[in-house]
């Protein structure tokens, strides 16, 4: 019944009918010819569907219409009227297809378009070692990417110049056989990557592997050194380990870095071939869990709750609507015991996704997403006097298609400027507001080898001239915005290093629960020390059959940390996937990570020291809470958006309810 009412209202959208019967006749359509027949088409590349509707008879049935309209996939490619597919980027996009005949039921057919990665242009070989020993066996890994960037599933072919001096088989595993050279090949199609490696012909004396004996806890990060030396105590030099560690849980990479997700005692071995090292680890609980408090309560049902975002001043917070709601709250929270509603602002948007104020609290900027005339944007509110806002002006040229995000930053340098999300076009607009009240545009910049139906920029952050732009399926992208290291400015944005992963492959298991089409991208990005921490939006394409309320459907999505301490080449070394939920919007504070879990509600963490592995296995949660509430517009439903903090405040935002504000208490301490 849903599908037939949409495709009915899609298909009289789009050109006037004569009105239908109370019951409509049957349709002398019996079927559809769709072709091709085979649907896959290249990310970038465009495919025609064309489509005939025959009678029972196989005749063509005169005076049909054909309508198409995609249902899912909607940052990864577009279906125009006539059938004319284009591909974004790689997933799979359903498109349903409908045939009518004016006064007649319509006869519909879903397709599903399997748009994929173009051919490997480049491979990657990790860990790229040097030398090993004789004996020694060690395994390569390979990924193969398009040229735009797309991870691919390639079968690699593997070669060795010298397979008397290495050997290498068919998963990429190295074998040291005899001293001497040799070149290792990996191939993608006509992409290919090579390895020099020597097998050294000085034979191995002793190795200290450091430190020998340690105690740590739970999450702790060891860096390992292995310390070779020939017979003669010279030192070896260049060799590289095969790290092994057991028992328990954890993880150790190439370079040493060991992780225990678990106490217990771990023994860490380094393998040379036919000498090894051991060295015994202690790993004691992390024990960071301490309880939380609601400290006060805003309930707000009318409509969706969004953003929330507080003055400098600390004594007013200022809060988005959604799902039709065309009004920013402002809430005094002088005493966050009792917060209270001292104002409002209403402008045509349905929907006030994103607040920030300028850093002197002067000036506040919101979103406009959904406006009825299409004159989305942002709008500049006036905080002179912070409980009531005023707004002052707006900003639509070249965003009226919606502004999903707005970050505000000022540079000593270079002023004040809003740096905006483009929903239509998927660009990054940046507007000085010098002066406020006249808004003035100064750039724009947006990722190439992308075609605008499959880019999409989500989510900005901004740190010391740098900007970190949450690009859904191109995933992190780091810009100069007046930093100097590639020498941009804020209107001249100088693109610095990517971040790129394989979505598909790590969310097969939403396409499997909920069908293709469903909803991912890298969706936000948060710069702490020498790590961003960028957060996956996910949804999948349907709920559970018979299922209504908040057990229909749920969030997923992983948390990644990722290493910039190189930020011409950013690597992912961290990751946080709750049990149940998604990850939506994310807060640094110290050494506290502070999350919106969507379905998994608050969450606390502990983001001490050096991140490895995987943070939930690790007892780094200090505190998490479910901000259900019976009086919701989904009642005792949780759907938390995010987080933000202020002196030793969390303010969590809830989608269904309303703002909770929030204390982590100091630790109990057990006798």
């Amino acid at each position: 019944m849903i599908q037939y009412t949409l495709l009915l209202a899609a298909a009289l959208q789009q050109q006037p009918t004569q009105p239908l019967p109370s019951t409509p006749r049957v349709s002398p359509i019996a079927r559809l010819v769709i072709t091709p027949t085979q649907r896959t088409v290249t990310a970038g590349d465009t495919l025609r569907l064309r489509v005939q509707a025959v009678d029972s008879a196989g005749q063509p049935v005169p005076n049909a219409r054909i309508f198409f309209r995609k249902i899912g996939a909607y940052f990864e490619g577009e279906v125009d009227s006539t059938g004319l597919v284009t591909a974004g980027s790689p997933g799979v996009m359903p498109v349903n297809i409908a045939a009518l005949v004016d006064g007649m039921r319509p006869v519909t057919e879903r397709v599903e378009l399997r748009m994929v990665p173009g051919p490997a242009t480049r491979v990657e070989l990790s860990p790229r070692i040097t030398r090993l020993a004789p004996g020694q066996r060690i395994r390569l890994e390979a990924e193969s990417f398009s040229a735009a960037g797309d991870a691919r599933q390639d079968e690699i072919a593997w070669r060795s110049s010298a397979p008397a001096i290495v050997r290498v088989n068919d998963a990429g595993l190295l074998t040291a056989v005899a001293a001497g050279r040799a070149t290792i090949t990996a191939t993608a199609g006509s992409a290919k990557a090579t390895l020099p490696v020597q097998v050294i012909a000085t034979p191995i004396g002793s190795i200290e592997l450091t430190p020998a004996t340690t105690r740590v806890r739970q999450g702790d990060v060891i860096r390992f050194q292995a310390a070779v030396k020939d017979r003669a105590g010279a030192r070896i030099t260049g060799l590289t380990p095969s790290w092994t560690f057991a028992p328990g849980q954890g993880m150790i990479d190439a370079d040493g870095a060991f992780v225990a997700y678990e106490p217990g005692e771990y023994t860490v071995t380094a393998n040379f071939g036919a000498r090894s090292a051991d060295a015994v680890i202690r790993v004691e609980p992390r024990d960071v869990r301490r309880p939380l408090s609601v400290v006060g309560r805003l309930p707000r049902s009318r409509f969706n709750t969004e953003e929330v975002w507080i003055h400098p001043n600390g004594k007013y917070a200022y809060l988005g609507s959604g799902g039709g709601g065309d009004v920013m709250y402002t809430i005094d929270i002088s005493d966050p015991t009792k917060p209270w509603v001292t104002d409002s602002i209403i402008a045509n948007t349905r929907r006030v996704n994103d607040v920030m104020t300028t850093p002197d609290g002067k000036f506040l900027v919101f979103t406009r997403e959904g406006a009825n005339d299409r004159k989305n944007g942002i709008v500049i509110a006036s905080t002179e006097d912070p409980a009531h806002p005023r707004p002052i002006s707006e900003f639509t040229e070249g965003v009226t298609a919606g502004v999903h995000s707005a970050f505000i930053y000022k540079d000593p340098k270079y002023g004040t400027h809003v740096f905006l999300t483009n929903d239509g076009t998927g660009a990054l607009h940046v507007v000085n507001i010098d002066d406020p009240y006249n808004p003035k545009e100064v750039a724009q910049w947006r990722t190439e080898n992308r075609p605008d139906a499959g880019r999409s920029l989500h989510d900005i952050d901004v740190q010391d001239g740098m900007l970190y732009a949450s690009y859904w399926n191109d995933g992190l992208v780091i810009l100069d915005v007046g930093n100097g290291i590639k020498g941009g400015t804020p209107s001249n944005p100088k693109f610095v290093s990517q971040f790129k992963y394989d979505l598909e492959a790590l969310y097969r298991d939403v396409a499997a629960t909920g069908g293709p089409g469903y909803i991912r991208g890298t969706h936000t990005a948060w710069r702490h020390r020498n790590y961003v921490i960028i957060a996956d939006e996910v949804f999948p394409a349907s709920g559970v059959k018979g299922a209504k309320d908040e057990s229909a459907g749920r969030a997923y999505g992983r948390l990644q940390v990722v290493d910039i301490t190189d930020i011409t080449k950013p690597r992912s070394v961290a990751w946080y996937e709750p049990e149940y939920g998604g990850v939506h919007n994310v807060w640094v504070a110290g050494d506290t990570l502070y999350l919106g879990a969507y379905n998994g509600g608050f969450h606390a963490f502990d983001i001490s020291g050096e991140l490895r592995g995987d943070l939930r296995a690790q007892g780094r949660e200090i505190a998490n809470l479910l901000t259900a509430d019976r009086d919701g517009t989904m009642p005792n439903a949780t759907m938390t958006w995010g987080v933000v903090v202020k002196d030793g405040l969390a303010y969590v935002n809830d989608m269904r309810n309303g703002l909770w504000i929030v204390r982590i208490e100091p630790r109990v301490l057990t006798p």
